[in-house]
C-alpha cells in the first residue's frame, strides 16, 4: 500500500518509552487526515524495546517493525527504515520523546510550501550546556562555514525529507546527521523550522557529546571530498601534485643554487632530500588520481549509478491533429 507520510523510528534499549511514544504518534498521525505509515527500527536492543513493541502495536498493518540481529548504530537503524518505507514524504525523530511528535504537522505544511527537506532547530534545547549543547554547536558552526548550509541544528533527528532525496543517498557511520548537506548539493529546497524539545524522561542518550562530534566531522570530510570531487578526483589529487611536484622542483633550484653561488655540497645540504622526497610524494598523488578516475568511472558504468539528479521534466502537450 502507497502512503503519503512514513514516519521512521530508529530505537535502542528504550523499552519504557515505547508505550507513550507509540501513543502520542498515533495521536499525531491519525490527525493527519492523508495515508500514514510508522516504521520501528529495533537498532539490537538488549533490553525489552521489541517485545514491548509487538505489545504496543498489535495487528495494525499501519506500522512496520524492524528488528536488527545487533546493534549497528543510529545511521543504520535509519537507512534500513527508510528502505521500507512506502510513503512520498519520509518523517525522521528519535524515540526518547525528546522529539515531539506534535510538531510533524508542522514539518508537513512546510513541505507543502515546494520544499524538500524541512529540518527541525530544537532552540531550546533540554540538555546539558557543556556534554551536549556546546560541541552541537561547535560542530554546526563549523559545518555550515564548510559546506555553505546555513542550519543551527544538524543533529536534531526530527527531519522530513521528500523520498526521491533522501533514497539517492548512501548512508553509514553518522552520515544522517549530514543527509541536508547532500540534498543541498543536489539542489533541493531546504528550510529550518523551531521545534519542540523535552527532557528525557527514561534510560539515557545512547550517543555521547565530544565523542560524537569527533565522528562527525570525521564523515564530514569524507562527505566534503565526495560532494566536492566524488566525480572528479583527478581535481583534487591533481592539484595537489601540482602543488608538491612544483614545490619539489623549487627546492631543488635552491640546491643548485646554493651549489654554484655559495659552495654548499649538495650531499650534505638537507634539503636536497626534502626536494627529492616532496617531488615524489607529488607523483604518487598524480599516480593516486588515476586510480581514484579509474575507480569512478566502475562505480558509475557497472552500477549505473547518475552522475546527476533532476527535479522535473516537462514536455509540451502534442498539438491535434487537423
Amino acid at each position: 500500500m502507497k502512503h503519503d507520510v512514513s514516519i521512521v523510528i530508529p530505537l535502542y534499549n528504550e523499552a519504557e518509552n515505547v508505550a507513550p511514544l507509540h501513543a502520542r504518534l498515533m495521536e499525531a498521525a491519525s490527525a493527519l487526515a492523508i495515508p500514514w505509515q510508522i516504521v520501528y527500527v529495533d537498532d539490537g536492543s538488549q533490553d525489552a524495546t521489541f517485545a514491548t513493541l509487538r505489545t504496543v502495536t498489535g495487528a495494525d498493518d499501519r506500522v512496520i517493525l524492524v528488528r536488527f540481529r545487533r546493534n549497528f548504530g543510529q545511521t543504520a537503524a535509519i537507512a534500513a527504515g527508510v528502505e521500507h518505507a512506502t510513503g512520498d514524504i519520509i518523517v525522521l525523530m528519535d524515540a526518547d520523546l525528546q522529539n515531539d511528535p506534535a510538531d510533524i504537522p508542522m514539518l508537513l505544511a512546510k513541505m507543502h510550501e515546494g520544499y524538500d527537506v524541512v529540518s527541525g532547530w530544537r532552540r531550546d534545547r533540554q540538555e546539558p550546556f557543556f556534554h551536549r549543547r556546546l560541541p552541537s554547536i561547535a560542530a554546526n558552526w563549523l559545518i555550515a562555514r564548510l559546506t555553505g548550509v546555513r542550519l543551527h541544528d544538524l543533529g536534531c533527528t526530527l527531519k522530513a525529507y521528500r523520498i526521491e532525496v533522501i533514497k539517492n543517498i548512501a548512508l553509514y557511520g553518522e552520515m544522517h546527521r549530514l543527509i541536508p548537506i547532500y540534498a543541498s548539493w543536489v539542489g533541493a529546497r531546504i528550510a529550518e523550522l523551531p521545534v519542540r524539545h523535552h527532557p528525557r524522561l527514561h534510560g539515557q542518550s545512547k550517543y555521547g557529546g565530544w565523542t560524537r562530534t569527533f565522528k562527525v566531522l570525521m564523515d564530514l570530510i569524507t562527505a566534503l571530498f565526495l560532494g566536492m570531487y566524488g566525480t572528479k578526483p583527478m581535481y583534487f589529487f591533481g592539484r595537489l601534485a601540482v602543488f608538491l611536484c612544483g614545490l619539489g622542483v623549487l627546492c631543488g633550484f635552491i640546491v643548485l643554487y646554493q651549489l654554484l653561488a655559495l659552495g654548499i655540497y649538495a650531499h650534505r645540504n638537507p634539503l636536497l632530500l626534502f626536494a627529492v622526497f616532496v617531488f615524489l610524494l607529488g607523483v604518487q598523488s598524480l599516480t593516486f588520481g588515476l586510480l581514484a578516475e579509474m575507480n569512478v568511472r566502475i562505480y558509475h558504468e557497472s552500477q549505473g549509478k547518475p552522475v546527476y539528479f533532476i527535479r522535473e521534466v516537462i514536455r509540451a502537450a502534442p498539438k491535434p491533429e487537423r
